[in-house]
């Protein structure tokens, strides 16, 4: 197997929870050395965070793969002259610190980038430098609200809905990832200096949702809530199937449309100006959701899905758990692969998304514990001897 794509870049990971340690954990999957810089007590709470087994955190054992962990109290002065000591060897660092406290611990870029000019440093924050709101505390879940997100998503007569899983810090930490390689690309292929990245974590899940704001700015409407369906597809919904499974569809596509009104045997509907034009098939959308919803109710899942399948017609399964894992396509591809852990014994995660052809992503280990390259990181890379590291131990550094 390849190095990886990025093998000699050096990332320090010294943010927290799950926006900027995700970016870190992309790179570390293609090659990147990626040194996680956590507080003595306790680590990143992403240790803590969601389900854990014998008080393992499932997640920060994927979040955390291939990654070295340090500690580094950042809290002490001690301790952020060592993390300007890494920085001196590093190509990128990621940090999610509010912006008066990276100031007045002067770690901001300013400062950084006298220690190395040709550092990419990438700041995650809920808000972004600059405006009143700079300097708050934010989480991904202020993201969904104010992104719009919240305010499209649910049922037409319920409470904005928000996502049970991190979709703010997940959308932003994409945006981050493709940002730093950007800059790595600006600095070494067109000779440049490293340079600061601001993102937050309302903006890049907006700009997923810009038709609300198109539509505000050219037509004075304010899209609302409208469950499962869409207002430029139609059908679009979940239908619920007679064995109590559920099936998504989608026809976004005119041609699709028209394939999944053949395939429920309405046909005549596809010469009907109302269906088969794609505004007017839009403004009768409830019409279209229940010849679906009727003929999708009278069958089983996988009558449904060997029909719409046999009829190229965009639908699928809407699956749990245990459906991913078992599903034939995903298997045969080989999305989730179990790997051995010291904690755990062995655990299944996600592989790394995209797949490159000469140099694939790589799970080398899961999560690691707290401080367990110290001496590696320490003592290889800063050429910190025992005793210089027993004494930063015993001062709470370390």
């Amino acid at each position: 197997m390849s190095e990886g794509p990025l093998s000699g870049i050096r990332v320090i990971d010294a943010a927290t929870l799950a926006a900027g340690p995700l970016v870190a954990t992309w790179l570390g999957e293609f090659g990147a050395e990626v040194i996680k810089v956590e507080q003595p007590d306790g680590g990143d709470p992403l240790r803590q965070w969601g389900a854990q087994k014998d008080g393992i955190g499932l997640m920060w054992k994927s979040l955390g793969r291939n990654k070295k962990s340090v500690t580094l109290n950042l809290r002490k002065a001690p301790g952020r002259d060592l993390l300007r000591d890494l920085v001196r060897h590093a190509d990128v660092l990621v940090m999610n610190l509010r912006p008066s406290t990276l100031s007045r611990w002067g770690l901001d870029h300013p400062c950084l980038a006298t220690v190395n000019p040709r550092l990419v440093m990438l700041h995650v924050s809920g808000f972004g430098a600059g405006g009143p709101k700079s300097d708050r505390p934010g989480f991904g879940t202020l993201g969904e609200a104010m992104s719009g997100f919240a305010h499209l998503t649910g049922q037409p007569d319920g409470p904005p809905t928000l996502p049970s899983f991190m979709l703010a810090d997940g959308v932003a930490a994409l945006t981050a990832t493709y940002a730093v390689m950007m800059a790595l690309y600006h600095r070494d292929v067109h000779g440049g200096d490293g340079q600061l990245i601001d993102v937050n974590l309302i903006e890049p899940l907006a700009r997923l949702i810009e038709q609300p704001v198109l539509s505000y700015d050219q037509l004075g409407i304010v899209p609302g809530r409208t469950g499962n369906r869409w207002d430029i597809s139609a059908p679009r919904n979940t239908y619920r199937t007679k064995d109590g499974h559920w099936l998504a569809m989608s026809g976004s596509a005119p041609t699709i449309a028209m394939r999944a009104l053949r395939a429920v045997g309405r046909a005549d509907l596809t010469t009907d100006p109302r269906f088969a034009e794609a505004q007017q098939r839009l403004r009768h959308a409830a019409e279209i959701d229940r010849v679906m919803a009727e003929w999708i109710g009278e069958r089983t899942l996988d009558d449904a899905v060997a029909a719409f399948e046999e009829a190229e017609v965009a639908a699928a399964p809407i699956y749990d758990a245990a459906q991913l894992l078992a599903d034939p396509q995903l298997q045969a591809r080989g999305v989730y692969t179990a790997h051995p852990d010291p904690d755990l014994g062995s655990m299944r995660v996600q592989g790394p998304v995209p797949r490159f052809s000469a140099t694939p992503g790589r799970v080398e280990h899961l999560g690691p514990a707290l401080g367990e390259h110290n001496d590696e990181i320490y003592g290889g890379l800063l050429g910190l001897d025992d005793d210089r590291r027993r004494r930063l131990t015993d001062d709470g550094v370390i």
